[in-house]
């Protein structure tokens, strides 16, 4: 494995957990997307888009808990400012969400 990082490099990554509380269409992106508002707890509500409209419905993730990495830089898709990056198990185009097992507080730490 040729990418391998420290321990000290995976420490940067802030991995939350956070549910999601609003979900819209996102037409202006190149690829089929969702728009997600995100509650993080105390860390405050992010928004961010992801590209999961071939497994999920938007009724399917109002209410869903997720993993995302909260502490990158804003990147700007289209004309919307994505604040935080939604993970999950990419199976060709298809996306899976990682989610926690049990219903968990926003903003609990990944590690």
């Amino acid at each position: 494995m040729d990418n391998i990082i420290t321990f000290e490099d995976f420490t940067k990554v802030d991995l939350r957990i956070g549910t999601i509380i609003e979900v819209n269409d996102f037409p202006e992106a190149r690829n089929p997307a969702y728009q997600l508002t995100i509650d993080f707890g105390d860390l405050g509500i992010k928004k961010t888009s992801a590209q999961i409209t071939a497994l999920y419905t938007k009724e399917q993730l109002i209410e869903k808990q997720i993993v995302a990495v909260v502490n990158f830089p804003k990147k700007q898709i289209a004309k919307f400012m994505s604040e935080c990056l939604v993970l999950g198990a990419v199976d060709g185009k298809d996306v899976i969400l990682l989610n926690p097992e049990n219903k968990v507080k926003n903003g609990l730490t990944v590690s």
